[in-house]
C-alpha cells in the first residue's frame, strides 16, 4: 500500500514548524530529508527513522521494523503529535546522518 497524499498532507501540516524540512517521491512512498541529510522514509502512512544512536536513545523503547520487504529495520515513529520531540530528535540525529552523496556530471 502506497502513502496516501491525505496522510503526507497531515505530515506536513504536522512538521510546518520545523524548517528545513523536504520530501522527495520515490515509488509511491517518500523520503524524508532534513538540512538535505536522509533521515528516514514515509512507507504505508508510517514514519520510519534511520535508527541513530542518539535516537535510540531518546527513543529507547520505540517500536522498530522494516518500512518495506528486503529493508533494514527502522524506528517507526508514532508520535506524529509531538512537534517538540520531533525537532529534538531531528537535531540530534542530524549530526550522525551521512553527507549527501555528490551527484556526478554525465558527459
Amino acid at each position: 500500500m502506497a502513502t496516501s497524499k491525505d496522510f503526507l498532507n497531515y505530515l506536513i501540516e504536522q512538521l510546518k514548524g520545523i524548517s528545513d524540512i523536504t520530501f522527495r517521491p520515490m515509488m509511491g512512498e517518500y523520503l524524508l530529508y532534513y538540512r538535505g541529510k536522509l533521515i528516514g522514509d514515509v512507507c504505508d502512512n508510517c514514519v520510519f527513522l534511520k535508527p541513530v544512536a542518539s535516537a535510540k536513545k531518546l527513543l529507547p523503547d520505540v517500536d522498530m521494523r522494516p518500512p518495506y520487504n528486503g529493508a533494514k529495520d527502522m524506528i517507526v515513529l508514532e508520535e506524529l503529535e509531538n512537534v517538540q520531540l520531533i525537532q529534538t530528535l531531528f537535531e540530534n540525529m542530524y549530526a550522525e546522518l551521512p553527507e549527501p552523496k555528490q551527484k556526478t556530471k554525465r558527459i
